[in-house]
């Protein structure tokens, strides 16, 4: 009889496979009502994003975003004028062209939800009646209403790659801190209960590409593909 395969017993939600909530208890976004000026307190090392995080306070409270580069402690923010400076939050329409920009919002009011990875950042390319142009950090355009909102600058920790992980361990807790899973075995290395690309029957695997209907234990290899084969 064959077992569960790890995509089975990963979405089962074990103690083994869950993620620390204390990881994820800073929610980066920033609130609807935004106006006046605010204040940097503190920056926070976060192990499961991948820059800094900042607390920022404004006159209603306190909220929490992802940290620019050369962000400083004490550092006062705009929030509602019209001065281009890193931090400030503004709502796009307002930002001229060529400006670097990140967190995002996907709809006015959502408080960001693209281009929040360290050291990334997209670029406004042209202003439209009623929408706004970005270059994203893909390399492809997106067009964005003009009300919605984004912080100027780009993202800290763009050198967290420059250092190599030397020791296998090392990567295994900065894997398990955001529930990502480490060290990977490939499926033709397995049993043939253990996966459906399983055995070394000449090492090849059966099509892999799983039908949209297929239940977990079986929908692996290429989920709905652009395309199969070898690139020529």
């Amino acid at each position: 009889m064959g077992k569960r395969i790890i995509q089975q017993r990963r979405g089962r939600g074990t103690n083994t496979y869950k993620a620390k909530k204390k990881s994820f208890r800073y929610r980066l976004k920033y609130p609807v009502k935004l106006e006046g000026e605010c204040k940097v307190i503190k920056l926070i090392n976060s192990p499961a994003h991948t820059c800094p995080i900042a607390r920022i306070k404004y006159k209603e409270g306190f909220f929490y975003i992802s940290a620019f580069k050369g962000m400083e402690e004490g550092q006062k923010i705009n929030l509602d004028g019209k001065e281009i400076k890193e931090g400030n939050i503004l709502k796009l329409k307002d930002i001229p062209v060529k400006t670097k920009v990140y967190n995002i919002e996907s709809n006015p009011g959502d408080g960001g939800v693209f281009v929040r990875s360290g050291g990334n950042s997209a670029t406004v390319t042209k202003i439209m009646d009623k929408s706004v142009f970005l270059l994203m950090p893909s390399k492809k355009e997106k067009k964005f209403n003009k009300t919605c909102r984004a912080i100027i600058g780009v993202l800290a920790g763009s050198g967290r790659k420059d250092k190599p992980v030397i020791k296998a361990g090392k990567q295994y807790h900065i894997k398990k801190a955001k529930n990502k899973l480490f060290p990977r075995t490939s499926a033709v290395k397995m049993n043939v209960i253990d996966h459906p690309f399983g055995s070394g029957r000449a090492k090849n695997p059966k099509s892999k590409v799983a039908k949209r209907n297929a239940p977990p234990g079986r929908k692996v290899g290429l989920i709905r593909p652009k395309r199969t084969g070898k690139r020529k």
